[in-house]
């Protein structure tokens, strides 16, 4: 999943990009609101992590944004205001869970956990899709009963398609998916990756479809007729 983190605080900035870095997602982060709400406008997300306090434009206004122009990408805020108020405040602005600093980085992980869940398997913990099983949240993945060992970049690329399941991803959607700014993907690569989830993939029910000149979709076998 690709994050975005908007946190002007440097410490717990490089703490929670570094535990989503370490549980395999991608992950962005910009200090100042006038930079984010054009990156907001200008690259998809799966999640934002939002501070409220920020320069340029706050937080509350950066959420007030986003909401206006429809764009329903789960917002985690995470900020030192506790009064109920602005709690009541972000919630009712679209805001879908609220974190009061200091946290510990245990339930932060949790919630992110909480967010995502929702977004791509609708809440259940666990999804299965012929015979492949997936943990999206904790990035677990088997056929029956034995593991799918995946590389961080396959399993995204697998947790994408799996998000728009039967629905077909162009390949810069899926390079822009898999990357973040300090890291690139090449056309090349994006083969290859696409190449070793293909066979890995093999009896599991589930396939990467080629859409000649559209991009990919996953589908499983009943859904292609097989």
């Amino acid at each position: 999943m690709r994050i975005l983190i908007i946190e002007d605080d440097a410490a717990i900035a490089d703490a929670i990009v570094a535990a989503l870095t370490r549980a395999g997602h991608a992950v962005d982060r910009l200090i100042g609101g006038r930079q984010a709400d054009a990156a907001l406008q200008a690259h998809p997300y799966d999640l934002i992590v939002l501070d409220l306090g920020l320069p340029e434009i706050d937080g509350v206004e950066l959420l007030r944004r986003l909401r206006s122009r429809a764009d329903a990408v789960p917002v985690l805020v995470a900020t030192a205001r506790e009064a109920l108020d602005e709690r009541v405040r972000a919630l009712d602005l679209g805001a879908d869970d609220y974190l009061v600093k200091p946290f510990a980085l245990s339930e932060f992980e949790a919630r992110v956990r909480a967010l995502l869940r929702r977004r791509t398997t609708q809440g259940v913990p666990e999804l299965k899709l012929g015979r492949l099983r997936l943990d999206l949240p904790r990035r677990r993945a088997h056929i029956d009963d034995a593991p799918l060992e995946l590389t961080p970049r396959e399993f995204g690329l697998l947790e994408t398609l799996v998000a728009r399941l039967d629905r077909v991803m162009s390949r810069e959607q899926l390079i822009d998916a898999l990357c973040t700014w300090d890291t690139s993907l090449t056309d090349n690569g994006l083969d290859i990756a696409v190449h070793r989830l293909r066979r890995k993939l093999e009896g599991s029910g589930v396939r990467v479809r080629t859409v000649r000149g559209l991009g990919y979709l996953l589908e499983t076998d009943h859904a292609s007729g097989a």
